[in-house]
């Protein structure tokens, strides 16, 4: 199969992404400018963590007008997989791909530490390489963490288990200790902690392996289908 990392001016974690990509999980991928619009020929697109253009007006809200997010959009649309991880999470929220948004962190101050997360959902296309429950500990690192939703919204979330991963300690305020979701569809997840920087045990953790291990899972099966 094969990754898209999509990259933006601003962006700082894309060269993460494609190590654990291509040096970890033993994957091809390839680095997608915003410039660019088409992603044909790719599996799943991940959207990397940084400041997307400064983070100017919010974090997210300017790079949502790329070239290449119309391309995302329909790529989302298609049912394929979209990760974005921290800012990614960010603009996939600014581009209507997921719904509520990021705020400041309510300590107003930058966090950047290992958080445990609990799984929430261990069907989704992103975590059946978990166990339902199962604590895995990944890096935190933002100052834009804090996920909001009105109630209505965090009503559906839940009844359509979307809540993929939540925070154990809450460290940002986020409603509902919510740490990542997912579109309705179940094939967009945004998340604030960096499964890229937990792949190898000498980083802290490797439990990010198993977010990467479940999409490429997902879409080999698929490709099996596919060819009968």
């Amino acid at each position: 199969m094969k990754f898209a990392i999509l990259a933006f001016p601003g962006s700082n974690c894309e060269m993460d992404l494609y190590y654990a990509i291509q040096d970890i999980m033993n994957e091809e991928v390839e680095l997608v400018s915003y410039k660019k619009n088409s992603l044909e020929g790719f599996d799943a697109v991940l959207i990397p963590g940084g400041f997307s253009y400064g983070d100017y007006l919010r974090s997210g809200a300017i790079a949502r007008f790329s070239p290449i997010i119309p391309a995302l959009q329909e790529f989302a649309k298609s049912g394929r997989p979209v990760l974005g991880i921290c800012n990614g999470f960010q603009i996939l929220t600014e581009a209507g791909l997921l719904p509520g948004s990021l705020q400041k962190n309510v300590s107003a101050k930058f966090i950047c530490q290992t958080e445990p997360l609990v799984v929430n959902n261990a069907g989704s296309l992103f975590s059946s390489a978990f166990k339902l429950a199962q604590i895995i500990n990944l890096p935190i690192a933002h100052g834009d963490g804090n996920y909001y939703c009105d109630q209505e919204t965090l009503k559906r979330l839940i009844a359509n288990d979307q809540i993929i991963f939540k925070y154990r300690n809450n460290p940002n305020g986020s409603v509902a200790n919510i740490a990542g979701i997912t579109n309705k569809a179940g094939n967009v997840l945004g998340m604030m902690p960096h499964p890229e920087r937990a792949v190898e045990d000498i980083l802290g953790s490797s439990d990010g392996i198993g977010i990467f291990q479940s999409i490429i899972n997902y879409v080999k099966s698929r490709e099996v289908v596919a060819h009968g």
